[in-house]
């Protein structure tokens, strides 16, 4: 990649904004293109950092820990929508806690008195909470101050976004149909935010492979609810039933939610292969692709040390 070099970024979710700033700051004349910006999935994240169920698990840890770096950095800046918030993530299972969590600050086993009913095991640590809208508005303004432009228009194909010496997909689940990638699939999630009645701290329960999640992160006067992982679907609809179970199981382990007046549904669908994709392919016209996608439910947790990668590929690629 050389300086002033012409790349477009195809898609405008968190995986897309951010490699657009990392591209954009390392001196390519950055261009956007997207259906959706932000993209819909990404605004409907709750979003704790976290790398859970993605693979490959070494690339995923590196990815994951260069992320937190710099969303410590971040949480130095209100504006940003990043906070560092201690909470409790529980289990009714008395599994062990993940590798990642036990490295994290202020991380240690919960005295049993600190544990919801019928919850047999937790561990406090603080990590990033990330305000979606927030922290999605944050990206673009970044990257419109580093010069990058962005469009919105839905594409046929990836190479619909050339003609371009470099094109970027980081179109999530679009990759299905633009790739086309077949090893993706949707899982649907939902949210609910409702009014916060005084959390301060986050709650999640380690749910395993249920469809069923249940989770409650405060951003300052507003939380959002948790959630769903339904595989297989990719609907936007809300489902009043689904909302329904959340808060339920939510106000369950704190009271406080089941009085808190509901503001909005967020739906999205994470793109979810057997492994996240980044890497180049060269086409037959010289275009230099670099795909950055499928990385499910961690999308936020792992975007900036993706970002980072695909940045270095090109780097390797073009000089």
């Amino acid at each position: 990649m050389t300086a002033g070099e012409r790349v477009v970024v195809v898609g405008a979710g968190v995986a897309g904004l951010t490699t657009a700033v990392v591209v954009a700051e390392a001196g390519a004349s950055l261009h956007v293109i997207a259906e959706q910006v932000p993209g819909v999935t990404s605004l409907a994240a709750g979003a704790m950092w976290g790398p859970y169920l993605v693979e490959p698990k070494n690339k995923v840890d590196q990815w994951g820990q260069r992320s937190l770096e710099i969303f410590r950095e971040l949480a130095k800046d209100p504006s940003t929508g990043v906070r560092l918030t201690s909470g409790i993530e529980a289990s009714r299972t008395a599994e062990a806690p993940p590798d990642w969590a036990t490295t994290l600050p202020g991380f240690r086993p919960c005295e049993p008195t600190e544990l919801p009913a019928g919850f047999s095991a937790g561990y406090r640590f603080t990590v990033p909470l990330i305000d979606m809208p927030t922290y999605l508005d944050f990206l673009l303004r970044r990257l419109h101050a580093a010069g990058g432009t962005v469009e919105r228009r839905r594409l046929a194909s990836l190479a619909d976004a050339g003609p371009a010496p470099v094109i970027v997909n980081c179109t999530g689940l679009g990759a299905q149909e633009l790739v086309p990638d077949h090893d993706l699939r949707p899982i649907r999630g939902q949210h609910v935010v409702v009014t916060n009645p005084g959390l301060t701290e986050f709650f999640s329960e380690d749910t395993g492979l249920s469809p069923d999640l249940l989770c409650f992160y405060p951003h300052g006067d507003t939380v959002v609810l948790g959630g769903t992982a339904i595989d297989g679907e990719g609907g936007l609809a809300a489902d009043d039933k689904a909302a329904a179970g959340i808060l339920a199981r939510c106000a369950e382990v704190e009271p406080r939610l089941a009085q808190a007046r509901v503001l909005e549904h967020r739906v999205g669908a994470r793109p979810t292969r057997p492994a996240i994709r980044v890497e180049e392919e060269l086409w037959e016209d010289g275009t230099v692709a670099v795909h950055n996608y499928g990385h499910g439910g961690a999308g936020v947790t792992l975007s900036w040390g993706c970002a980072e990668e695909a940045r270095d590929l090109l780097r390797a690629r073009r000089g």
